[in-house]
């Protein structure tokens, strides 16, 4: 007869699960960035917004969502926070009053050289190389991917 409690019956550890390795790495992640961003006077997502506009410039709410995953009523407040700190400006189109885009002011264009200091004691804090953090991001995007396309969305 087998033994319930031996090892192939146990069940896993917390510590064993993808989902808490993540959620342990999201808050590590945030508590290490907080101090940083907050020298520059922004926000962890309020830097994410910024990262996507100096890829490219002057986007669609929409596609700055899509690309951060943020839903409109969260970026909403994002972009008015930083519109009013002068680092990005908020325009209705006017073929479609809908639409509103999103560009950087120069406040915000000057942000990007310093935000590289952030970027780099990260890579010194993890101690990883550029490739190594390069596969590592392959691979969370993977998992991603799947759980996205795994929800049927």
């Amino acid at each position: 007869m087998t033994d319930p409690h031996s090892e192939k019956h146990q069940p896993p550890h917390l510590d064993d699960f993808l989902c808490f390795a993540l959620y342990k790495a999201h808050h590590a992640m945030n508590r290490f960035y907080k101090p940083l961003l907050g020298e520059l006077g922004l926000t962890y997502p309020q830097y994410l917004v910024l990262m996507a506009l100096w890829e490219q410039d002057d986007q669609s709410v929409g596609q700055l969502g899509e690309l951060l995953h943020l839903e409109s009523n969260t970026l909403t407040p994002l972009l008015k926070r930083l519109e009013s700190a002068g680092l990005v400006r908020r325009r209705r189109t006017a073929n479609d009053e809908r639409q509103v885009q999103v560009s950087l002011m120069p406040e915000g264009r000057e942000l990007k050289q310093k935000s590289w200091d952030v970027a780099a004691c990260l890579f010194e804090t993890i101690g990883m190389s550029r490739e190594e953090i390069g596969t590592l991001v392959e691979d969370l995007n993977g998992v991603t991917g799947a759980v996205v396309a795994g929800r049927g969305r």
